[in-house]
């Protein structure tokens, strides 16, 4: 059974320049100093007079490409969970849901509705279109907590306060895996304004192992098979008989059509290694395409977060069987699932911080002003002053730039190192790319 839902369902951003995007950032900080900000009034608790704290969670769903349907999900089963057992400082949360649709106008209608609703904040989200959705909630005042990070928006953004290096961490930290184990590495990605990015971070990671820059390949994200692709993937990753090549995929819901299409290729192939990163797969997937039989095995895989069996996520597969039995929207290893607990209890942290009314205005003075949250492991502390923002020009926002290195033995995701690898210098040189 999935509880009662109280769901009012209504899918990357073009690049600035560095420069453009810190002035505008710089402006909005200003703006936002201003206790009313601009002219634009501040969320208020609940936006009903009442005890109630309103915030709200988007995500796609129903799409031809990415969908993220246990996000929401998640975010609706905490707020159960929390109001179960007290609220937060009594308050009963509220969270609201919205459906992006995977498009620029949809992702704006889902942030005009949370300022419309008033809400305090939007929390564990995720969106492709940054620009689209970012610039409502900056004209509302409406902090951005714990996106997903698939945009580079989500990293200048002064309202954004991400909890972890987004793709940009993921695939500095994935090239310096590849560095050490791999020859040629060809980079299958989107044919998006998002993908467009992705090889400058991976060879990034790449070069700091003094390795060469991996061959660029982009695919439609929405593609029912790629065997064009796997074939050409496949080709360079041979090109060099001295040494065992590595084909990296980062096509998020499509890299299991891409696996089942490299499956079929890589037999006319000797064996070719195999990277990708977290919210491209995930235990689930491992299992559905045949374990340790299956085209994963012996994958490197870059994550956020400790590996889905670390006895640290038990607290949330606690509130997952008591509020969320029954519910297969909510799959407690997928990167967006954790992502969204991980959001929900820093906004839970940051509430708990305040002295007076919770507001939109108070959350973001209150995170401005440099509360540390912890998050019981699951990422180092985390901090979002000006002091703890890494020196990255295109990434002015990132707090958190830690990784996981994984890999694929026997059928089991599994850590590859016990602690996490900070690729904030990484990141750093990846402006000089």
């Amino acid at each position: 059974m999935t509880g009662r839902r109280r769901t009012r369902t209504i899918s990357p951003a073009h690049p600035r320049s560095a420069r453009a995007r810190l002035l505008s950032a710089a402006a909005l900080a200003a703006c936002a100093s201003i206790a009313v900000g601009c002219g634009v009034m501040p969320g208020v608790l609940g936006g009903s007079g009442d005890d109630t704290i309103k915030v709200m969670t988007w995500a796609p769903q129903d799409t031809a490409a990415t969908n993220k349907p246990g996000m929401p999900a998640m975010a609706q089963a905490y707020a159960r969970w929390v109001n179960a057992h007290g609220g937060i400082k009594g308050h009963k949360l509220d969270v609201l849901t919205c459906n992006d649709h995977n498009d620029t106008v949809g992702a704006a209608q889902c942030a005009r509705r949370a300022a419309k609703e008033n809400v305090v904040a939007v929390v564990g989200s995720y969106s492709q279109h940054g620009r689209s959705f970012l610039a409502p909630l900056e004209a509302a005042g409406i902090p951005y907590i714990g996106g997903y990070g698939v945009t580079d928006d989500e990293f200048t953004s002064p309202l954004s306060y991400p909890i972890n290096g987004g793709a940009p961490a993921l695939l500095a930290g994935l090239g310096e895996q590849l560095g050490k184990k791999c020859g040629p590495v060809s980079l299958i990605r989107p044919d998006t304004v998002a993908g467009d990015q992705l090889p400058v971070l991976l060879n990034a990671g790449l070069k700091k192992e003094k390795h060469a820059a991996a061959a660029d390949q982009r695919a439609a994200e929405d593609a029912t098979e790629y065997a064009g692709q796997a074939k050409l993937a496949l080709d360079r990753a041979t090109a060099n008989p001295q040494s065992t090549g590595c084909v990296v995929t980062a096509l998020g819901d499509r890299t299991d059509t891409f696996m089942d299409s490299f499956r079929r290729s890589r037999t006319d192939y000797r064996k070719v290694g195999t990277g990708t990163v977290l919210g491209s797969i995930d235990q689930s997937q491992i299992d559905a395409s045949g374990g340790k039989s299956g085209p994963y095995e012996g994958a490197y895989v870059t994550g956020w977060y400790p590996v889905a069996s670390d006895p640290l996520w038990d607290p949330m597969r606690k509130v997952i069987k008591e509020q969320a039995f029954g519910d297969n929207r909510i799959d407690p290893a997928d990167a967006g699932v954790q992502t969204t607990w991980i959001a929900y209890n820093v906004f839970r942290r940051v509430v708990e911080a305040l002295g007076g009314d919770v507001t939109s205005n108070a959350i973001r003075q209150t995170l401005d002003n440099g509360l540390k949250v912890t998050t019981d492991g699951l990422t180092p502390p985390l901090s979002w002053r000006f002091e703890d923002l890494i020196a990255a020009v295109d990434f002015p926002r990132l707090v958190n730039a830690s990784v996981t290195f994984q890999v694929v033995r026997n059928g089991q995701l599994v850590s590859a190192l016990d602690d996490f690898q900070d690729e904030s210098k990484t990141l750093e040189s990846a402006d000089q790319h």
